[in-house]
Parts: C-alpha cells; structure tokens; sequence
C-alpha cells in the first residue's frame, strides 16, 4: 500500500459549490476510483489560505496504468471538467502535475 498526499488551491468563490459536488461525488467516477485500486480518499479544506489537500491510499500493483484508466473514464473526464476549472494549481507543481504531489515525511501505524 503507498499512501499519497496533494495539495491545490481553489477559487474562494468556488468552494460553496465544490463542497456540494463533493457531497455526492457522482457514482462512475468513485467505482472507476475503487477499480483502479484508490482507498481512503479524503480531501480537506484549509481557509483563508483556499488551499486543498488530497490524501489517499493506492493498494494496486501498477499505479501508471490504474492512473491511466481513471483518466481515461469518460464520467471521470466529465467530472474533472467540472471540477478542474474550480482549482488552482500550484506553481511549484511539476509539468505532469494538476494537484502537486507531496512527500510523506511521517507517518505512524
């Protein structure tokens, strides 16, 4: 199991909304999550600062082509393109990146 965590901004004006789509994430795209191995996702909200951070567990043996299939679904796509305009990336992320991706640097069991 690797555990991952991102972070992203949002838009002040956007987040009423963006905690109603997350309060009933539509139904294709949390089963093409689970079928491509993605567990404990939570994502929490940190305001004034309008920063997101994601945190999630991958129990899957190939992470690129699980991340491949999510991409791919075309509810997913849908949904991100909801979501996606939403969001602010961070500059710091890398080229490849929406949600910048962090490094875990403690965890307890």
């Amino acid at each position: 199991m690797k555990r991952m965590g991102m972070v992203i901004g949002i838009d002040p004006q956007n987040i009423p909304e963006y905690k109603r789509l997350h309060a009933a994430v539509w139904p294709g795209v949390l089963d093409r999550l689970r079928r491509s191995n993605i567990t404990n996702y939570s994502i929490f909200l940190k305001e004034p600062e309008n920063l997101m951070f994601s945190y999630w567990e991958y129990t899957g043996t190939d992470f690129e082509a699980d991340s491949a299939a999510i991409a791919a679904d075309a509810e997913t796509k849908d949904w991100w393109k909801v979501c996606g305009p939403m969001q602010r990336p961070l500059d710091s992320r890398k080229p490849d990146e929406w949600w910048a991706s962090m490094e875990e640097v403690f965890h307890l069991d």
